[in-house]
């Protein structure tokens, strides 16, 4: 069984004041190595369009790739998170409550708060009473395998920017949406 899947969207968020609070580390071990993620896996996910720069506004909004959970939106606005190399840029709606299982990621993650509060845990269990609040305009950064999990509380959206190829590993292979 594979727990690992190579995505586009990494959703996690910790600075380094943020894991420092928070007291946890992580760790990688039994992990089974990523596997990649064609582009079919985005093709239902629209761009913003052209060379920035951005205004805030709607945006193409569609359904998140399959290996987040239904209830988001997904918007790529430059770059191939699933390529080999190069940068990338997202945002990711969710609704109220919204909660992302467990994962890590092999390289580093950079994440900005534009609307709603942002709550994120470190570990391998999720455990919203062990979660700190990012709020609108907080921006954070994630390092290399840091076990963590985040929630929505309120409509929020994050802009998560970094190098690719993003890879998402579920700590636990059964969180993973695209294998239900």
């Amino acid at each position: 069984m594979r727990n690992v899947r190579t995505i586009a969207a990494g959703i996690g968020i910790a600075g380094a004041l943020g894991i420092a609070a928070l007291g946890i580390g992580a760790g990688t071990a039994g992990a089974e190595p990523p596997s990649p993620v064609t582009q079919a896996d985005f093709a239902q996910i629209p761009e913003w369009g052209g060379p920035g720069p951005w205004r805030p506004g709607p945006g193409p909004w569609g359904p998140p790739p399959p290996f987040i959970n239904p209830g988001a939106q997904f918007a790529v606005l430059e770059g191939d998170p699933s390529a080999s190399s190069g940068d990338y840029t997202i945002r990711l709606k969710m609704p109220d409550g919204y909660k992302i299982a467990p994962h890590w990621h092999p390289l580093r993650e950079n994440v900005t708060v534009l609307q709603g509060t942002f709550k994120l845990g470190m570990g391998d269990e999720f455990n919203k009473n062990k979660m700190a609040a990012f709020t609108e305009g907080s921006f954070a950064f994630l390092d290399p395998d840091m076990h963590h999990y985040a929630m929505a509380c309120g409509e929020v959206i994050v802009q998560v920017h970094g190098k690719s190829p993003l890879q998402f590993n579920y700590v636990n292979p059964d969180d993973d949406p695209s294998r239900k």
